[in-house]
């Protein structure tokens, strides 16, 4: 990456939540690798895209209460323990569809869309970091409400567990632009953003922290990337112990999910976080990734159902 920088070589980048399978390869060769995405500025895509199916089927059995509630505690056990204050708990759901990840590209509704092979397909609305003209971005995302309730951004605004587990990550995401930029600041608190899925919309609230990068950051990107990963909004806080609890706790391994993408233009930068995850297994398998972050004051029964709520296609 820092490489690429130096040399103002326009490239993308794939890093997994645990960065142990990196992809990191000129936009020219995306094609060749079969990685192909949507940005709001940039898209690299297939030759011939699939049509979408006649009848699209998407069907789920979520997770039992019990199994989550079983993971639930372990991570309250250690909120209580001192061991950490955030942490992003995630589960696997089997999905019956036959929406592909060959054939979800362009069909659906969401800032970010990227394909790697017929591995994954993931439709992210979450910024991780911008960078232009030297000014780096980025914009966690959290707390999470049905549109459709009345008063809906009103209480999510007031809610006491996600004020609490916002205002937590913001001063995470806070710290880690410290260790690369300067002036770092909130540039932009708490704002509200309606997100499509199935059917319903949601509410989700993000914040935006802004600092300033030192002149030469080009030939830096591969060391101001990875000073940031994993990703703040998750992982948890403190981060390190956060996802060794994150490790032992789960019953899946993330993967890409979580990790991030992100596309350098020999100018400027612009990234995802890997939420909104619909992963195929090697046996043809489909299985949904979703989660959310947990607090001393968050309840079993409403992480369980927004975990629930955030399995969707959202098509167009």
């Amino acid at each position: 990456m820092n490489k690429y920088g130096a040399g103002r070589t326009p490239f993308v980048f794939l890093i997994d939540f645990l960065s142990e399978k990196p992809i990191v390869i000129p936009i020219a060769e995306c094609a060749a690798h079969r990685l192909f995405f949507i940005f709001p500025e940039s898209q690299v895509l297939p030759g011939k895209q699939e049509p979408l199916p006649e009848f699209g089927k998407f069907h789920f059995k979520p997770i039992s209460e019990r199994t989550y509630k079983r993971a639930f505690k372990a991570v309250k056990a250690d909120m209580e323990s001192g061991n950490t204050y955030l942490a992003n708990l995630t589960f696997s759901t089997r999905v019956l569809t036959n929406l592909s990840p060959e054939v979800l590209l362009g069909h659906v509704s969401s800032r970010y869309q990227v394909q790697f092979e017929d591995l994954f397909f993931c439709f992210s609305p979450e910024t991780f970091i911008t960078i232009k003209d030297g000014l780096i971005r980025s914009c966690p995302m959290k707390g999470t409400i049905d549109a459709d309730i009345p008063n809906a951004e009103a209480l999510l605004r007031s809610n006491p567990k996600e004020k609490a587990e916002h205002n937590t990550i913001t001063d995470l995401i806070r710290n880690d632009l410290n260790i690369i930029a300067s002036g770092v600041h909130v540039s932009r608190p708490r704002y509200i953003e309606e997100v499509n899925t199935s059917g319903r919309k949601l509410l989700q609230m993000s914040s935006e922290i802004s600092g300033y990068l030192p002149k030469g950051w080009h030939s830096e990107l591969g060391n101001i990337i990875y000073k940031m990963l994993p990703a703040g909004s998750i992982s948890g806080a403190p981060k390190e112990k956060t996802v060794e609890i994150i490790l032992q706790t789960e019953q899946h391994r993330r993967g890409y999910y979580t990790g991030i993408f992100g596309v350098y233009d020999g100018n400027q930068v612009d990234s995802c976080v890997l939420i909104r995850f619909l992963e195929q297994n090697p046996k043809g398998f489909f299985h949904y990734k979703s989660g959310g972050g947990i607090t001393i004051n968050s309840k079993m029964e409403d992480e369980y159902n927004e975990l629930i709520q955030k399995i969707y296609v959202p098509l167009v």
